[in-house]
């Protein structure tokens, strides 16, 4: 099991109460890939330093503590630029030169990557992993090569002089536009069954929220799935679909799609969300959007915020309903179940108001115990039979 040193640089005086909550999700995302972290460090700076984020001396600092726990892997909780991450791993790579152990660098995304690529089952989750590593390592090329000398190729007729990086260049660039061939057919596929199911007047929900809220217990709740459900982050990497079935007969469908994908976490680059767009891409012809929040999470307003931002990213604009999850550990957790609901109803109209969105449906529901979930099924039929 590889040790990992944890990093954070805090550029804003704002974020100084995200920061444990950061640090504790960079640490779930390391354990998340099976890694052993052992010490944390948080510098706050107005800046970042330009050529290494952290300044010089505190990664000194670092590089110590690192040797003497037999640490071999730094991991910034940040997103660095490609000349950062380049000129860090130079400087760890001469600190560790006559070591047994060789001293490397990561980033948010790139930890984030590693853990897809660990978790993917479908072929398509590993062709939109490997689409978004390429977009992530397209602007590194120049560093990962500047040294390299240059080659020449035979091409037809004639001799042609050519760098390492463009060659590195043009391979990543044939393999996009495969796997983007690739992934098209997967797209022809879903806007097939998009079709099939608005001609069998199948209504569908799409079910979206932040990292761990515990979608995929809310979705076996509603339909008895059956889906993987474990408390880590990145559970999901795909979509699954059940059927919520309708005991009336008096309407043109009988039965739910409930749909259940992929996670959203803070610091996503727009690169990210857009390998992920063919998956993403049913939550734009669903019929209404349930947000799940875990109620226990003193910071679930702000993690409201950054679903909803990726929401509206990729131009997801249906009625969206805030389904407060894991009410039965509130009382447990800081405070009562009827005053969390009074402040939280009072803090997302504000909020949406300010947002321009609908007036906001809040509902609330235990996905483990069962609690308050007839409720929730009881708006999700009021609702669509509205909009028939």
């Amino acid at each position: 099991m590889i040790k990992v040193f944890l990093a954070e640089v805090i550029t804003d005086s704002r974020q100084k109460e995200l920061t444990a909550q950061r640090m504790e999700e960079l640490e779930q995302l390391v354990s998340t890939y099976w890694w052993l972290s052992i010490v944390k460090a948080v510098q706050q700076r107005i800046k970042p330093d330009y050529k290494t984020y952290i300044w010089p001396w505190k990664l000194e600092e670092i590089i110590e503590w690192m040797k003497e726990s037999w640490a071999e892997l730094l991991i910034f909780g940040n997103i660095l630029k490609p000349a950062q991450i380049y000129t860090l791993n130079e400087i760890l790579r001469k600190a560790s030169k006559d070591d047994e152990i060789q001293l490397k660098a990561w980033d948010r995304v790139d930890l984030i990557l590693k853990i897809f690529d660990r978790h993917a089952t479908s072929s398509e989750a590993r062709l939109q992993i490997e689409l978004a590593s390429i977009k992530h390592m397209w602007p590194r090329i120049f560093w990962m090569w500047m040294e390299l000398s240059r080659q020449w190729w035979w091409i037809w007729t004639s001799w042609i002089w050519e760098t390492n990086t463009e060659i590195m260049r043009r391979h990543l660039r044939t393999r996009r536009q495969q796997i983007v061939k690739q992934l098209s057919k997967y797209e022809q596929v879903r806007e097939n069954h998009r079709k099939a199911r608005k001609k069998k007047y199948l209504p569908t929900v799409w079910l979206v929220g932040y990292t761990n809220a515990w979608k995929s217990s809310v979705m076996n709740a509603l339909t008895n799935k059956g889906v993987l459900v474990e408390n880590k982050l990145f559970a999901t990497l795909w979509t699954d679909v059940g059927k919520l079935y309708i005991p009336s007969m008096t309407w043109k469908w009988t039965e739910i799609l409930i749909n259940d994908t992929i996670w959203f976490i803070r610091d996503l680059p727009p690169s990210l969300i857009k390998a992920f767009t063919s998956t993403l891409e049913d939550s734009i012809e669903a019929d209404i959007l349930l947000h799940v929040i875990d109620a226990s999470d003193p910071l679930w307003d702000d993690k409201i915020e950054v679903v909803d931002t990726i929401l509206d990213t990729i131009w997801a604009e249906q009625p969206r309903c805030y389904v407060f999850n894991k009410l039965d550990l509130l009382d447990q957790a800081w405070i009562s179940r009827s005053t969390f609901l009074e402040e939280s109803s009072s803090w997302l109209e504000m909020y949406c108001e300010k947002k321009d969105y609908e007036t906001p449906e809040i509902l609330s529901v235990s996905a483990v115990s069962g609690e308050w979930l007839k409720e929730l099924e009881e708006y999700l039929v009021q609702r669509l039979q509205k909009k028939r």
